[in-house]
This record gives structure tokens, C-alpha cells and sequence, in this order.
């Protein structure tokens, strides 16, 4: 049976597969649409079988948002090549799964999988497309009934933030606006939490006994070593907590982002804090 160039461009547009690829499927199909659409799909399925050991490395954080900040949702989705991360399939197919989450308020990427199979079989459509593996790496959603969360998406889309407040009220368009920059803080300097009561106590002891035995070494009397410790400890809580970090977009002072929120808190005569934050770094651990 002849394959005429409308039944490959109707194929094309109900599959999104590449031309070749719905002619190859047209004809083997005999011009049957339901059997091509098959077909095409066990291609993305035996593509994904085939490069399932591949690692995926490479990909895009994206971020949405509810209009009045009370909802919010990051995911990652990770393929083989930035090249295939770029490409329009892969990018819509990531901002099609970043609704979804959204919507089912999920934070666990594996059962948002197998409880939407439309979802599924996207992902695999367009592995069968790129040729890529691609896998659903992180997905998280946070909600702020209390309070508000923002976003911030660094630019190539291969870091997002969000952060989020409690005890919101006032003039919340300026605390948007504190916490963009908040946010971005977070993405520049990676803090481990937001206060110095969260760091867990193993990574604390293992710091003291790091300064300890340097101070030993240095020849420092054994009666001052915890003092020592103590000194450098509060360091490492000014590099690493965010509430004690130094704000990196007032290099002009010395300002905290602690002092950023008081500041506000202050100016508004509100109670507002930082609760927590999350960090999505291509590459990173997934957690």
C-alpha cells in the first residue's frame, strides 16, 4: 500500500514522531493509524529496554508555581546529552510532567509514574524519539497554608530553588521579592540548612574533632582546644546556615540574611521566617 505524505504529517502530528520514523511505521502497518501508533511505541519501549544501564546526567529543573504563592512544585528530568535536554520534545515533555506533579501534589517521582499512565507512556514516546534514556529523577511539591513559597530557576535550567516562609502576612509582594533574592542566595552559596539547630549533630561533632586535631597540631594547649573548636565552629555556622550567611547582594555591609528578615519583620511588625528551602542541582544526589 502506498504511504502518501498527509497520512505521514496526520501520524507525525497525533505522535510527534519524526517523519521518517511515521513512514517506517505507516508502512509496516500496512496504513493501519492504531498499529503505526503501536508500533512507534514499542520503539520508544525497546529503546528504553536497550539503553536502561545509560546514565542520564544531563537534563533540566523546572519549577511551577500557584499565582498567590501558596503552592509550588520542582522536578528534574535527566536524559544522556545536553543536546537532547535543549531539544523542544524533551522540554515539553519536562513542562508536562512539572503540571502533573502539580496537580496530583505528588513528591515522590516513581508513583507518579505508575499512577498516570498517560504520563508513562509520554516519557516513553519521547525516548522513543530522541533516542535517549529518560528518567523522572526528583519531583516535589511544598505547600504554605500559613505562609508563601518562591521559585527561582537559575539560568541553563540546571538549578532551582525554593524557598519557603511561614507565618506570612502584610505586605507579601515585597517579601516575594526578599525571597527571590533569598533564593538565589541559596543557589549561589548551597547551604547545608537554615539554622544552626538543624546542622545534625554527627556533622557537629565531626567538626569539632576535625578543629581539635588541627589546633593539636598547631601545638595549641589541650585546656583551649574546645575553645578553639567553639570559635570555628560558629564559622562553619555563618558559611553554612542560611539565616547566618553573609548576603551576597549587600557586599557593601555586613549584613545577614538573618538581618534581612528581621529587617522586614521589623519594618512590617510581622512575625515572618524561613522555614525551609530546597535545592535542585543537576548532578547532585537524588534524594
Amino acid at each position: 500500500m502506498a504511504i502518501t505524505a498527509a497520512q505521514v504529517n496526520e501520524l507525525r502530528q497525533k505522535t510527534g514522531a519524526g517523519m521518517m520514523d511515521c513512514k517506517k511505521a505507516l508502512t509496516e502497518s500496512n496504513g493501519d493509524f492504531e498499529k503505526a501508533i503501536e508500533i512507534l511505541r514499542k520503539k520508544g519501549a525497546a529503546i528504553a529496554s536497550k539503553r536502561a544501564d545509560k546514565s542520564a546526567n544531563e537534563g533540566i529543573v523546572v519549577a511551577k508555581i500557584s499565582d498567590d504563592h501558596k503552592k509550588a512544585t520542582m522536578i528534574e528530568v535527566n536524559c544522556e546529552t545536553d543536546f537532547v535536554a535543549k531539544s523542544d520534545d524533551f522540554i515539553k515533555l519536562a513542562n508536562e510532567i512539572v503540571e502533573v506533579t502539580f496537580k496530583s501534589e505528588s513528591s515522590n517521582a516513581q508513583q507518579l509514574l505508575e499512577s498516570d499512565k498517560n504520563l508513562s507512556e509520554k516519557v516513553v514516546d519521547v525516548m522513543g524519539k530522541v533516542g535517549e534514556k529518560i528518567e523522572v529523577s526528583r519531583v516535589l511539591t511544598e505547600k504554605a497554608d500559613n505562609g508563601l513559597i518562591v521559585d527561582y530557576i537559575h539560568m541553563g535550567s540546571k538549578l532551582g530553588v525554593l524557598v519557603k516562609f511561614d507565618n506570612v502576612s502584610g505586605n507579601s509582594d515585597e517579601l516575594i521579592e526578599i525571597g527571590k533574592n533569598i533564593a538565589m542566595q541559596v543557589a549561589a552559596m548551597n547551604p547545608i540548612c537554615v539554622y544552626r539547630e538543624e546542622v545534625p549533630t554527627e556533622t557537629i561533632e565531626k567538626e569539632i574533632d576535625i578543629y581539635k586535631e588541627l589546633a593539636r597540631k598547631e601545638g595549641k594547649p589541650e585546656n583551649i582546644l574546645e575553645k578553639i573548636a567553639t570559635g570555628k565552629l560558629n564559622k562553619f555556622y555563618s558559611e553554612n546556615c542560611l539565616f547566618e550567611q553573609a548576603y551576597i547582594k549587600d557586599s557593601t555591609s555586613s549584613k545577614t540574611v538573618g538581618n534581612l528578615i528581621e529587617d522586614y519583620n521589623k519594618k512590617n511588625n510581622v512575625q515572618s521566617k524561613i522555614s525551609l528551602f530546597k535545592r535542585f542541582h543537576l548532578g547532585d544526589e537524588k534524594k
